[in-house]
């Protein structure tokens, strides 16, 4: 029989990664275990932070300098592209958290509550009181 063997160093030298798994799944349980609209959106924020850790260490090459042409046959780069990407990500997720705390903003003026629950329950209510009034202008 095979002995597995755990090798430490190689966890700690792929910490970056671990910290994606950690800030991926803190960020979905905050999206979907949370009723308040912002810490939503908060949530969704860490997911994308995540998103973009993940990004940023895939083009990270062990070794690999700026992609700056030296004039060196050897040198290793480090692949610009991931980063490059991600500076873009980075302007989009602004613009759509502003989006999103705007919305925010005005379903709390609509609605007078930021909870999902009870956003719910007042469409709900409201939907039944169309249908009676409805109901009731037809008779």
């Amino acid at each position: 029989m095979q002995e597995i063997v755990f090798d430490f160093g190689f966890v700690l030298t792929h910490y970056n990664y671990w910290m994606f798994v950690v800030l991926m799944m803190t960020g979905l349980y905050i999206t979907v275990s949370r009723g308040n609209l912002v810490k939503k959106v908060v949530g969704l924020n860490i997911f994308q932070t995540a998103v973009f850790l993940l990004y940023v260490s895939m083009g990270k090459i062990v070794g690999g300098t700026a992609p700056i042409l030296t004039g060196e046959p050897g040198t290793v780069y480090s692949n610009p592209l991931p980063h490059v990407l991600i500076l873009t990500a980075i302007v989009v997720g602004i613009a759509t958290t502003a989006l999103a705390l705007a919305l925010v903003v005005r379903i709390r003026e609509t609605y007078d509550t930021i909870e999902e629950d009870e956003i719910i329950a007042l469409e709900l209510e409201m939907d039944t009181t169309a249908k009676a009034s409805a109901a009731g202008s037809e008779r």
